[in-house]
């Protein structure tokens, strides 16, 4: 396995239950390390291009609603299989698919407003967190 990066937001309905610090202990405890993050309110055009790849989906103008109805933690996690890790300790989509223990069995309430996002691969993990983390703002756990 290889060390890897990858992007992980904690949306607005898990920062508004305030369980940014237990998903936090999920990240540390499972081997990954919390390299850079910041708390932000994106806007409507900011959202718009995070999400840009789901423009033509039937439920792209609701996540962009979504992720502007407040603020959002964003950080970037190094580790080793970073992304599938992060990845599995997220669960599935719907919470209600969601093994028991994952962050969205345990934070989510619905298929929308599923508590986290991670990037889904290593091309797609540093595009993610070259958008929120430009430059030298991405400090190495090591």
């Amino acid at each position: 396995m290889a060390i890897e990066r990858t992007l992980s937001i904690i949306k607005p309905d898990a920062v508004a239950k305030n369980v940014i610090g237990k998903i936090y202990s999920r990240f540390e405890t499972n081997g990954l390390k919390i390299i850079a993050s910041k708390m932000v309110w994106l806007s409507a055009q900011e959202a718009g291009e995070f999400y840009a790849v789901h423009k033509e989906r039937p439920f792209y103008k609701d996540l962009v609603a979504f992720m502007t109805s407040g603020p959002v933690m964003i950080q970037a996690l190094e580790g080793e299989d970073a992304i599938a890790k992060n990845r599995d300790l997220m669960g599935a989509t719907d919470p209600k698919k969601a093994e028991a223990g994952t962050i969205r069995a345990d934070f989510a309430t619905s298929i929308d407003a599923n508590a986290v996002h991670g990037s889904d691969g290593p091309d797609t993990a540093k595009v993610e967190i070259g958008f929120f983390f430009p430059g030298m703002n991405v400090y190495s756990g090591r």
